[in-house]
C-alpha cells in the first residue's frame, strides 16, 4: 500500500511534493494549510512594490516551465498566479485542506500522530482512539523552535565520502542545467560521482500507487480538533512565513495605524500622511518607493546599510513571449544561461572568490549614480563584506530616499510614544508605523511542537540551532522530511532548484519504507554532515561582522547552503543508503 502522507504548507514546496506524489500515482496524502489559498510567502506578502529578485524563468518548476512570465523579474500578483496555475493543472487542489493549522506531531514508533484545528481557533483538547503517541507523552502546542571542526582532508569542504553518499543513485530534478560544470565546485573540494538511475517523478514504491487517500483515523475533538495519522510527515512551512517585529518599549501607546509589511493593511490609505518605516532590507527596499510617492512625509529608520546593486527588469514584449512560447528550446536555453551567470559570478562573491571585488564595485558605482548627497552616501555605505546580509537588488530603492519628503534616519530608536518614533535626537511625529523587519527565519517549524522517537522534542534539539542531513532529515525523527530546512536557503540562485532536489531526494526514500518500515538519518551521518558544513560554512562571507537574517542570534549560520547548487544536487540524487537506518 502507499504510504499515507501529509504535507504541511501550500507554499513552492508543499506544491513540488504534492505535484511529484501525483506524478508518480501516489495519491494517499493531505496537504494541510492555514491560510484560504495557496502561495506561501507569495500569498502573504502583497505589500506595494513586492517581487522576487530572481528571474522569472529561472523562479519556476523545471517541470512547469512558463512562457506566460511578462517581466524578467516576477512580481508577487503573477508568482501567485503561476502557483495556482501549477495547483489546478496538475490536480493537488483538492487534496488541499485549507483553514487547517498543524498545532503538533508526535511519532509513536510506527506512525505520526498530528494534531490539527481549524486556522485560528485556541487550544482545545481531543479525544483519541488512535494508538496512543510515545509512552509519557502528549502532543505539545504552541512551541517555539529558537533558532560544526572538521577533519576532513584536502581542501576541507563538503565531501561525497559523508556516510550515505558513496554510491551513485537515484536521478535528478530536470533542472536544465549542465551537470558537470560546477563554479566554484573546488572550493568544497567535492568529487561526486555522475547519478545514474530512476527519475524521482517515477519511483519504485512497492503496493498500488493510485488507491488514493485513505483514512487518516481521525479523531475529532472540542473546537474542531482532531489527532490524525500518518506514515510520514513532509513540512513545507517554509523559512519565511513567520513576521519578527521588533520588541520596541512603547509600541502598544501608539495612537496611529501599525501593521508588519508581511501583513499588510491594504485598507489604510498612506495618501498624505506621515509614516514611519523601521527596516530597510529586501521587503522595505521594495514597498518603500510607492509608500513614499503617496506619504506626505517619509522616515526611513535604517540600523545597517545594505549593499545594493541595479536590477535589470525589463517587461517582455508579445514578440519574445511568443519566442520564448514556441521557438523549440528558447527558454530551457534562456533558463540555463540565468543559472550559469548566477553560479558562476555570484556564488563565487559569497564565497570570498575572484568576483566579490567586482561585485562591491558595482554596488558602490550604484550608489554614486543614484545618490548625489555625499552626506546620504555615507549613510548608506555599508561598513561589512558584499554579501554579508543579503544583499538587495533594486533599481528604485535610491531615488526613493533621495526624495524632498523622505529622510533616512540613523539615530538608535528609545521608544514608541503615542505620536511618533522617539530616538536618540528626539521625537519623530508619525501616524503610520510599518515593520519592515523580516522574519522569524532561524526558528524553522515553528510553532509546531515535533515530538519524535522516545519523547525527544524538536525545539529542544534545536536550541543551539537547526541542523538536518541534507537541510531534510533529523535524527531520531523517523519519516519526517523538511523542505526549504535548515541550511538550504540560498544568497544567489533560484531556491525553486534546491526544493525540487529535496523532493527528489524524498521520493527516493518512499521505496524503502514499505519494505524496511520507519526511516530516520543515522548520527554518525548527521555528525559528519556537520562538521563539513561547519568547514564550508568557514570560508563564506556571512560570518563576518555582519548581522543577518541568515543566523541566529548566538551567530551560527543555520539558514544558508555554503557549496555550490550543482553539489546539493548531486548530494541529494545519491541513493539514501547507508545514510539512514530502518526499524
Amino acid at each position: 500500500m502507499s504510504p499515507r502522507i501529509a504535507i504541511i504548507g501550500a507554499g513552492f514546496g508543499g506544491l513540488c511534493m504534492a505535484i511529484q506524489l501525483e506524478r508518480a500515482g501516489i495519491t494517499s496524502y493531505t496537504v494541510f494549510e492555514k491560510a484560504g489559498e495557496v502561495g506561501g510567502t507569495w500569498r502573504d506578502n502583497s505589500y506595494p512594490g513586492a517581487g522576487c529578485d530572481i528571474p522569472s524563468h529561472l523562479y519556476s518548476f523545471s517541470f512547469e516551465k512558463y512562457a506566460s512570465w511578462t517581466r524578467r523579474y516576477p512580481g508577487q500578483p503573477e508568482i501567485l498566479g503561476y502557483l495556482a496555475h501549477c495547483a489546478d493543472k496538475y490536480g493537488v487542489r483538492g487534496k488541499i485542506r485549507f483553514h487547517t493549522e498543524v498545532s503538533a506531531a508526535v511519532f509513536d514508533g510506527d506512525h505520526w500522530h498530528l494534531t490539527t484545528r481549524p486556522s485560528g481557533t485556541a487550544d482545545a483538547p481531543a479525544t483519541q482512539s488512535t494508538p496512543p503517541p510515545n509512552p509519557g507523552t502528549s502532543p505539545p502546542d504552541g512551541l517555539r523552535h529558537d533558532g560544526p571542526q572538521a577533519d576532513s582532508p584536502g581542501n576541507d569542504g563538503l565531501r561525497a565520502d559523508i556516510p550515505g553518499t558513496e554510491r551513485p543513485g537515484a536521478g535528478i530534478p530536470g533542472a536544465d542545467v549542465p551537470r558537470d560544470e560546477r563554479p566554484g565546485a573546488d572550493i568544497l573540494g567535492a568529487d561526486i560521482p555522475e547519478d545514474e538511475g530512476p527519475r524521482a517523478d517515477s519511483p519504485r514504491v512497492d503496493g498500488p500507487q493510485d488507491d488514493g487517500p485513505r483514512d487518516e483515523r481521525s479523531v475529532l475533538g472540542v473546537g474542531g480538533v482532531r489527532i490524525e495519522e500518518f506514515d510520514v510527515v513532509v513540512a513545507g512551512v517554509g523559512q519565511l512565513n513567520r513576521p519578527l517585529v521588533p520588541d520596541i518599549p512603547g509600541m502598544a501607546d501608539f495612537e496611529g495605524v501599525s501593521f508588519h509589511s508581511a501583513r499588510w493593511n491594504h485598507d489604510h490609505d498612506l495618501s498624505g500622511r506621515r509614516v514611519a518605516v523601521i527596516g530597510t532590507g529586501s521587503s522595505a527596499a521594495q514597498f518603500i518607493p510607492p509608500v513614499a510617492g503617496r506619504a506626505g512625509h517619509l522616515d526611513v529608520f535604517q540600523r545597517t546599510p545594505n549593499w545594493v546593486i541595479p536590477k535589470p527588469d525589463a517587461a517582455f514584449g508579445p514578440l519574445t513571449r511568443l519566442a520564448l512560447h514556441f521557438v523549440p528550446g528558447l527558454q530551457r536555453a534562456y533558463r540555463e544561461w540565468i543559472y550559469r551567470y548566477a553560479e558562476g559570478t555570484l556564488y563565487p562573491a559569497l564565497a570570498r572568490g575572484w568576483s566579490e571585488g567586482l561585485l562591491r564595485k558595482r554596488a558602490l558605482g550604484h550608489l554614486r549614480a543614484q545618490v548625489a548627497d555625499p552626506g546620504l552616501r555615507a549613510k548608506l555605505t555599508p561598513d561589512y563584506p558584499p554579501g554579508c546580509k543579503r544583499v538587495v537588488i533594486d533599481s528604485r530603492f535610491y531615488p526613493a530616499l533621495t526624495r524632498p519628503n523622505v529622510d533616512v534616519v540613523t539615530d538608535r530608536i528609545v521608544r514608541i510614544t503615542a505620536k511618533g518614533v522617539e530616538t536618540t535626537r528626539g521625537l519623530r511625529e508619525a501616524d503610520t508605523i510599518i515593520y519592515g523587519t523580516g522574519f522569524r527565519s532561524t526558528e524553522f517549524l515553528a510553532p509546531i511542537a515535533f515530538t519524535g522517537r522516545g519523547g525527544q522534542r524538536l525545539d529542544e534539539r534545536w536550541k543551539q540551532g537547526a541542523e538536518a542531513y541534507l537541510g531534510i532529515s533529523v535524527p531520531d525523527f523517523p519519516n519526517l522530511f523538511l523542505l526549504y530546512g535548515p541550511n538550504t536557503n540560498l544568497g544567489h540562485n533560484s531556491i525553486i532548484f534546491m526544493i525540487e532536489c529535496q523532493v527528489n531526494h524524498i521520493m527516493n526514500c518512499l521505496p524503502y519504507l514499505s519494505d524496511r518500515g520507519p526511516m530516520e538519518v543515522r548520527p554518525e551521518a548527521m555528525t559528519a554532515w556537520s562538521r563539513q558544513l561547519d568547514v564550508a560554512m568557514s570560508r563564506m562571507v556571512w560570518g563576518n561582522g555582519c548581522r543577518s537574517w541568515y543566523k541566529t542570534s548566538e551567530g551560527r549560520v543555520t539558514n544558508n547552503w555554503p557549496g555550490p547548487t550543482p553539489l546539493y544536487r548531486k548530494l541529494t540524487a545519491l541513493p539514501p543508503l547507508p545514510a539512514y537506518r530502518f526499524g
